[in-house]
């Protein structure tokens, strides 16, 4: 560890992408390998197999994204979750019922809001981008709306307008604003945060799922998820805790550190999961790519839901733990 430690960010990042395309290169000619199998298998299997096909193909995606990231550098990288939180607050306001009096709403969010809070990220205002839209963005919004003169289902509407934008712009934005963090002796490493947060965040729902549907079911909130158990939840915490300190020399954690850091950042992204299977059940909808219920979706939401609320908790933790006085 000692070495890894001591080895430069350029030996660093190129041993991380070895290890994670060696990994899904191996799990994807395996899976290949599964798919050829003749015998006919069950519907559940068949559900399953399916499932294992979205989360593989959305792992080479966010896999691809972070090498993009990287190599873009930090004003790339911002740029990028940018696009992506356009993408999610297009994709949530389309299941959510707007009326015509909520456009002027809606273009400041979209277009105001959202690159505004990048632009800050982008040139290191953390103080007032920490504020702009839990504050002023939750006030400009139903002034905005009010102005519209149309009272019906009022709050309803303002509330689920700035649910999305803390969700697919506030919490997101809080992924590259990792790669700005200044750590003393850690300078030009920031993307290694961004890279730990995701691999711990996805270890722990991944194994989490896993052993919800291996473990007898006692499902917490069971009009919610039927697969959300405290047990599986548990093993969930375990694994990133495991995968937090096996990645503690890209940080600049020691290994106690990393495991803390590691859970805060796993719990608060499952539980963020379950928040947003609660958004989708009250839409109606299984996935937010449900292309029978609307149109141009693409599920990108069920991907990154779970950083959006993950990203924010770790990244004021650290800087609080640390004192990063930005």
């Amino acid at each position: 560890m000692k070495a890894l430690r001591l080895m430069n960010a350029g030996d660093q990042i190129a041993l991380l992408f070895l290890i994670l395309f060696g990994l899904l290169v191996l799990i994807t000619a395996g899976g290949f390998l599964y798919s050829l199998r003749s015998a006919a298998r069950s519907e559940a299997a068949e559900n399953n197999w399916r499932q294992f096909r979205r989360d593989l193909n959305a792992t080479w995606v966010g896999s691809l994204l972070f090498w993009a990231a990287w190599v873009s550098g930090p004003l790339g990288a911002t740029l990028l979750f940018g696009v992506l939180s356009f993408l999610a607050l297009r994709e949530f306001i389309t299941l959510m019922h707007t009326r015509r009096a909520d456009h002027r709403s809606l273009i400041l969010a979209f277009f105001v809001l959202l690159p505004l809070q990048y632009t800050l990220v982008g040139n290191r205002h953390f103080d007032v981008f920490s504020v702009l839209i839990p504050v002023y963005g939750f006030l400009a919004i139903p002034v905005v709306s009010a102005l519209a003169d149309d009272p019906q289902r009022f709050l309803e509407r303002n509330a689920k307008i700035q649910w999305g934008i803390m969700v697919c712009v506030y919490g997101l934005s809080h992924a590259p604003a990792l790669l700005l963090l200044d750590f003393k002796g850690y300078e030009g490493r920031g993307a290694f945060l961004l890279f730990f947060l995701v691999m711990v965040v996805g270890v722990g729902q991944i194994v989490q799922e896993v052993a919800s549907r291996s473990l007898r079911r006692r499902p917490l909130a069971r009009r919610i998820s039927r697969s959300f158990s405290l047990r599986a939840w548990w093993l969930g915490l375990l694994a990133a805790a495991v995968t937090g300190t096996l990645l503690y020399w890209i940080t600049p954690f020691k290994a106690g550190q990393a495991l803390v850091m590691a859970v805060i950042a796993a719990a608060a992204g499952t539980m963020g999961g379950l928040v947003m299977k609660a958004l989708k059940r009250d839409a109606g909808v299984v996935y937010w790519g449900n292309r029978s219920s609307i149109t141009g979706a693409v599920g990108l939401l069920d991907r990154i839901a779970v950083l959006c609320f993950a990203a924010p908790v770790f990244f004021h933790s650290v800087r609080w733990y640390f004192k990063l006085n930005l």
